[in-house]
C-alpha cells in the first residue's frame, strides 16, 4: 500500500492536538508521517508538539515566529509532502480506524482517482451525530467522474475536510489554495482537482469534526450569512476563471451553478424573514437577484414575495396553520414520487463498480457506525 503524508496545521489547539496526531499514527497504513506546523499560538501548542515528536519519529514539528495565517500554513504543508497521498487535517479534528486505509487502497486500485472523501461525524457540545453524504448508502463506496462530482456538488460544498485524501502529484501539479479565497478555498480546491480527475466517494465514517465556538468559519456564517455566499460565489469565478477550458459546456455549467447558489440565497432571507431581520432579508435576496435575475421565476422567490406582501405580524400568525399544512401533505408527496417512479438515493446512485478486494466493504473490517452519545 502507497505512503501518506498528513500535515496538520494548529493555531490555539494545543488541548486538541495530540487526540488529532494519534489518531494519525494509530492508522494501519504501513508509511505515514504527520507534519506539525504551529502558526505561532499563544497557547502550549509548541510543547505538546514537541513532545508529540519525541515520542514518534514519524511527527516532524515545524513552528512559525509570526502567525501566517491558515492558507500559507495550508500550502506550506503541501509543500512540504512527498507521499503518494496527503490530506491536510486540522488540529481539532481526528480520523476514525481505517480511515487512511480506505482512502489508499481505493487511489491504488483506481489511479484516475485524484481525491476520495468519506462521511463524517460532527462532535459538538451535545455529543456526537453522524453526517451522512446524501447521495450514497452508508456501507457503500463510488467513483464519480469529475463533472458528475462538480454537478452533485451545486452551490455547497459537499466535502468534510477531514475526510479528504488527494494524491499528492495531483495536487502539486495544480497548485495551493488561493489566499484570496479565506473561507471558501476548500470549495474551490475540490472542484479544481475535479475538473482535473475522478473522485471517490466512501460510504464509511472516516473523520470527527469538531464543532466549538472557534471554528474559524464560524465567522463567516453568523449573523446574516452573506459573507459565505460571498465566499462561494467567488470561489466559483476563481474555479470557471481557471478550469473552463477542460470543461464542456463551462457556462451552462457555471449557470446553474449561480442558480443554485441564489436560491441558497432566498431560502436564507426567507429564514431571515421568519427571524424578523429585515434588513438582512433583503441584502439576501438583493445578492440572489443580482448573482442570477431569473431568480424571480423561481418557487422560493414567490414564497418570499408572499410572505412580504402579507407582513411579518400576519405571516407570524399564519405560519404555524401553513406549517401543518404542508406536514400533512408529506405522505401524498412521497406517494406521488413513488407512482412516478422516483428512488431513494441510495437505489440512484448504488456503485457500479467491483470493489477493490484490499478494501472490503465499509462495514466489514471496520466499525462504520457512529459511536453511541
Amino acid at each position: 500500500m502507497s505512503s501518506v503524508d498528513v500535515i496538520v496545521p494548529c493555531y490555539r489547539y494545543g488541548h486538541f492536538l495530540r487526540q488529532c496526531v494519534e489518531s494519525v499514527l494509530a492508522q494501519s497504513v504501513p508509511s505515514v508521517r504527520v507534519l506539525i506546523i504551529d502558526d505561532a499560538s499563544p497557547d502550549n501548542t509548541s510543547e505538546v508538539a514537541a513532545d508529540l515528536a519525541r515520542e514518534d519519529s514519524r511527527v516532524i514539528f515545524l513552528r512559525h515566529t509570526a502567525n501566517r495565517g491558515h492558507i500559507a500554513t495550508y500550502n506550506e504543508g503541501i509543500e512540504w509532502a512527498s507521499g503518494d497521498y496527503m490530506l491536510i487535517l486540522s488540529a481539532d479534528d481526528y480520523l476514525l480506524p481505517g480511515a487512511l486505509t480506505r482512502s489508499a487502497s481505493l487511489m491504488d486500485a483506481y489511479p484516475e482517482v485524484g481525491f476520495t472523501f468519506g462521511n463524517f461525524i460532527t462532535l459538538g457540545n451535545r455529543g456526537m451525530t453522524g453526517q451522512i453524504i446524501a447521495v450514497m448508502d452508508k456501507t457503500d463506496w463510488r467513483i464519480l467522474a469529475g463533472l458528475e462530482f462538480i454537478e452533485i456538488t451545486g452551490s455547497r460544498n459537499i466535502v468534510a475536510t477531514p475526510t479528504a485524501v488527494v494524491r499528492t502529484e495531483l495536487q502539486k501539479r495544480l497548485g495551493g489554495y488561493r489566499p484570496e479565497l479565506p473561507h471558501s478555498g476548500d470549495v474551490e480546491m475540490w472542484l479544481r482537482l475535479a475538473a482535473h480527475a475522478a473522485v471517490g466517494m466512501l460510504g464509511a465514517y472516516q473523520a470527527v469534526y469538531r464543532l466549538h465556538a472557534s471554528n474559524m468559519s464560524l465567522g463567516y456564517t453568523a449573523k446574516t450569512w452573506l459573507p459565505d455566499l460571498q465566499q462561494r460565489k467567488a470561489a466559483f469565478d476563481c474555479f470557471f476563471q481557471t478550469c473552463s477550458h477542460v470543461l464542456p459546456n463551462p457556462q451552462q455549467l457555471r449557470r446553474k451553478m449561480l442558480w443554485l447558489l441564489g436560491c441558497d440565497a432566498v431560502g436564507l432571507a426567507s429564514t431571515a424573514f421568519n427571524e424578523g431581520t429585515m434588513e438582512v432579508s433583503e441584502q439576501l435576496s438583493e445578492f440572489a437577484l443580482a448573482l442570477c435575475p431569473e431568480i424571480k421565476g423561481s418557487l422560493p422567490w414567490t414564497k418570499l414575495a408572499c410572505k412580504r406582501l402579507v407582513g411579518y405580524r400576519a405571516w407570524r400568525a399564519l405560519r404555524p396553520a401553513v406549517a401543518g399544512i404542508r406536514q400533512a401533505a408529506l405522505p401524498l408527496k412521497r406517494l406521488a414520487r413513488s407512482e412516478r417512479g422516483y428512488a431513494r438515493p441510495s437505489q440512484v446512485h448504488q456503485s457500479r463498480h467491483t470493489l477493490p478486494a484490499q478494501v472490503g466493504h465499509a462495514g466489514d473490517r471496520f466499525n462504520t457506525a457512529p459511536p453511541r452519545q
